[in-house]
Parts: C-alpha cells; sequence; structure tokens
C-alpha cells in the first residue's frame, strides 16, 4: 500500500486537486444560480449539460489522444477548463453557462482518461485494485473537500470561482513533474448495445434510474437545501458529508455483495431510499441536524445503487462480453443523469424543494418495480457468477469501469480489469490460446506445438 502510494502520488494528487475544483464549482453553479432567482429548469438544464459533456468527451478524448497525445490532451484541457470557470464571472447569462458547463464536463471525461490510461498502464495486475481503491478515495476526498471549502469561503461572487480556477491550474503540476510513462496506443474496445438492451433490459433500465437520481442529487441537493433556509457554509457541510457517505458505503457494500443476492439488495437498498426520503418529503422545515443525519443515510443508500446494478449486469453477461458492457453501463446511467436533472429542476420551483426526495423516492420505487421480476437464482446467470464485486464511486467518471470509454487499451487489457473468472473459464481460454498457438505454427518446427502443450499444463 505505502509503496502504490508513494508510485502514483503524482496521479493521485492530480486527482484530488481536479475534484476538489469540480465538486465546489457544481455546488457554487446551484446555489449562485438560486441567489440571483434563475428557475430550476434552468438550473437542472446545465446540470445536465455537464454530464452531456462527459458523455460525448469520450469521443473528443479518442481524437485528441490519437492526435497529440496524453501529456497535451491533458494540459490542454486543463487550460480550457480554468478559462471555461473564469468565464463564469464575466457574465450571467444563462445560455453561456449552458455552454460553459457543457465544455467543462467534455474536457473533464478527456482529463480523466488521460489519468486512468496512467494509472491502468502502470499498475500490475496482483496491485489494480490496491491502485484504483486508493484513486476511487482521491475522488471522493477531492470532492468532499470542495464542498467543504463553502464553508470557511461563504461568498458567492468572484473570490470562489478563483479559487476553483486555482485548483485546475494547480492539477497541472503533478502531472507535468511524474516520471511516470504514458499509455500506449492500442485499439479500442467494440460497445454492443443493441444486444444488451435485447439481454438484459431491465438492468438497463436500472441504470438510466440510478442515473437520474445521483444526477439530480449534485445538480439541485444545493437548491433544495436554499429552500430550506440553509446558509452557504450549512449547504457545504450537508453536501461533504453526503458525498463522504458514498465513499463509506462502498466498504459494507463490497462485504454484503459477494455473500448475499443482489437483485434482494438491489430492491431493499432502494425501498429503504424510498422511505427515509418521505420524512423530508413530508415536512416542510426540518432541523438541521436531522436534515444532516437523513441526508447521509439516503447518500449512502443512493451512491451503492450503481455498483449493484453492475455486479448484477455482470452475473448476466458472459465474461468476453464484460468490457462492452462497462461502456453500455456508463452511457446508461450518463443519459440518465442527464435527464434526472432537467425533470427535477422544472418541478422544484412550482411544487417546492421537496420535489427532490420525492423524485428519488419514486426512481426508488421504479428500481424496485424493475427488479421484482428478476430473481437472481432463475436469471440467466453466466457460468461464474456471481462474479467479485468491484468497489466504485457513483457517477460517470472516476471508476475502474470507465477505462471502455478509453481508446488507449485494448480488450484483453481492460478484460483485466473485469472480474476475475472461475478455473473453468481460465481453462477455456487457455485451450483456445493454445488452437490459436497450434494453427499459426510451423509443423516442421517444433517451438509453436511445444508453446501450446505448455500453455495447456499450465496450472489453474
Amino acid at each position: 500500500m505505502k509503496k502504490t502510494l508513494g508510485v502514483f502520488f503524482p496521479l493521485y494528487t492530480t486527482t484530488l486537486l481536479m475534484l476538489l475544483g469540480s465538486g465546489l464549482l457544481t455546488t457554487y453553479i446551484s446555489l449562485r444560480l438560486t441567489a440571483i432567482h434563475v428557475s430550476g429548469g434552468l438550473i437542472g438544464a446545465i446540470t445536465a449539460a455537464n454530464y452531456v459533456g462527459l458523455v460525448l468527451g469520450g469521443k473528443v478524448g479518442h481524437f485528441l489522444i490519437a492526435r497529440v497525445g496524453h501529456i497535451r490532451t491533458y494540459v490542454s484541457c486543463a487550460g480550457i477548463i480554468t478559462a471555461a470557470v473564469l468565464a463564469h464571472g464575466l457574465t450571467e447569462i444563462i445560455p453561456v453557462w449552458v455552454a460553459l458547463r457543457l465544455i467543462i464536463g467534455l474536457c473533464m471525461m478527456c482529463q480523466y482518461m488521460v489519468l486512468e490510461s496512467w494509472l491502468n498502464d502502470q499498475a500490475a495486475s496482483e496491485q489494480r485494485g490496491t491502485v484504483f481503491g486508493l484513486y476511487m478515495v482521491a475522488t471522493y476526498l477531492g470532492l468532499s473537500l470542495g464542498q467543504v471549502v463553502l464553508i470557511l469561503q461563504t461568498d458567492l461572487g468572484l473570490i470562489t470561482l478563483l479559487l476553483i480556477a486555482l485548483c485546475f491550474a494547480l492539477c497541472l503540476v503533478p502531472i507535468a513533474l511524474t516520471t511516470r510513462t504514458h499509455a500506449s496506443q492500442v485499439s479500442p474496445a467494440p460497445m454492443e448495445m443493441r444486444y444488451f438492451i435485447n439481454s438484459i433490459p431491465k438492468v438497463l433500465a436500472t441504470t438510466l434510474a440510478i442515473g437520474m437520481v445521483v444526477g439530480s442529487f449534485y445538480g439541485l441537493a444545493p437548491v433544495y437545501t436554499t429552500q430550506q433556509q440553509l446558509t452557504t457554509g450549512q449547504t457545504g457541510l450537508f453536501m461533504a458529508l453526503a458525498i463522504f457517505a458514498g465513499l463509506l458505503a462502498q466498504f459494507p457494500l463490497s462485504w454484503l455483495s459477494d455473500r448475499y443476492n443482489r437483485t434482494r439488495l438491489m430492491r431493499l437498498g432502494a425501498l429503504l431510499l424510498a422511505l427515509l426520503a418521505l420524512p423530508l418529503i413530508l415536512l416542510e422545515h426540518i432541523s438541521f441536524p436531522l436534515l444532516l443525519g437523513l441526508g447521509f443515510i439516503i447518500s449512502m443508500l443512493q451512491f451503492s445503487l450503481y455498483p449493484l446494478a453492475v455486479a448484477l449486469a455482470n452475473d448476466m453477461i458472459e465474461p468476453e462480453r464484460r468490457v462492452s458492457l462497462a461502456a453500455c453501463l456508463l452511457m446508461s446511467f450518463g443519459v440518465g443523469a442527464s435527464i434526472g436533472p432537467l425533470i427535477v429542476g422544472l418541478l422544484i420551483e412550482p411544487l417546492g424543494s421537496s420535489t427532490l426526495y420525492a423524485f428519488f423516492a419514486l426512481c426508488g420505487l421504479l428500481i424496485m418495480a424493475l427488479n421484482r421480476g428478476v430473481k437472481q437464482h432463475e436469471a440467466p446467470l453466466a457460468g461464474d457468477a456471481p462474479v467479485p464485486h468491484i468497489p466504485m464511486p457513483d457517477s460517470l467518471v472516476s471508476s475502474p469501469l470507465s477505462l471502455v470509454l478509453n481508446p488507449t487499451f485494448d480488450e484483453q487489457t481492460l478484460q483485466e480489469a473485469m472480474p476475475a473468472t472461475d478455473p473453468d473459464q481460465r481453462v477455456a481460454t487457455a485451450d483456445r490460446e493454445a488452437n490459436t498457438v497450434v494453427q499459426g505454427a510451423d509443423p516442421n518446427e517444433e517451438t509453436g506445438l511445444k508453446k501450446a502443450w505448455e500453455k495447456l499444463q499450465e496450472p489453474e
């Protein structure tokens, strides 16, 4: 652990600074627009633009990395983000802010692709879990610290924007000074969206609903707290604890997911989400300590649903399709995260602040309904199910599985990031590889046949 932290410390520092700026910017925009009496629908549109940018960033990042390389891609995107952040202080024209948020989301996805390329390329197979576990901690810690800044700096003027721009500018330094080499370029893994829509439609729909919850939370929870008469500092504390809850939830979730029926855990988590949201729906005004407590527990539940959906989907799909599956799940999540803020934003002003948690409750009931007819022991499970649970963050980015949007890794490399298959599957893979060696070997040479025989004799 100590050695891994030392080797990848520059990349973790870059991630921490980048997410600190990103988390602070997300909450700042919602609070700033609420303070100048912008409608919830427009605030939701700005949040949706960020997730649309993240989805589009996968394609743009592909082009940039292939054309100019990793370092130049990261540096140019960081410069664009810094300029876009400062541009928020030049105008309050909302369509301009929508465009700026889309640009920031797009560039941030490119930055994630560069960072995760480095991490995955430099991490050995046996340490990949530790490497990405620390990466996840840096991600959540950065997001949480961004909210803490609002406790110390409650002004919503140019000073906060300068702090955000400062974080995005400083995140260039560690990655520019690192001596780690960047990843080599190879072909991207394919996507098979039509296949998964036909084979696991309920899981994809569940993932979309989860994206709607998470996207709405990040964009409109500050609007909710403002309508609850919370100060900027109190909003920062609420958001910091809620995001930190997402990190804490991953550890018990990993233990439970590997020991209990995942479909039942999904339904139970969705039911508890709906039930615990009721006090925040029914009570017009709620005390701050109770709001912190309920918000913390609800956040643990909502941020645990996406990893469960990913684990359940992997149980139902054969190993050779899991790389494509991860890409489709992330795409479904991104679409949901774009739709959710738009819906809640349009409803929160006429119906009141409780609309946010009413939406969470409805999504929880929808997730329960989608999973009611899917029993894990009756589902068409893959031969190696259940696969080991992978703790992941709650969003489209900052996840080991988001590497599938990165064109700089081939399918074999990405497959190593997937849960390991059972021994029978490994034997079958070795057989196929050995047959390939035999077919391509010169019959007059013993080398090819010898390698094939040694491959078959490898221990499982």
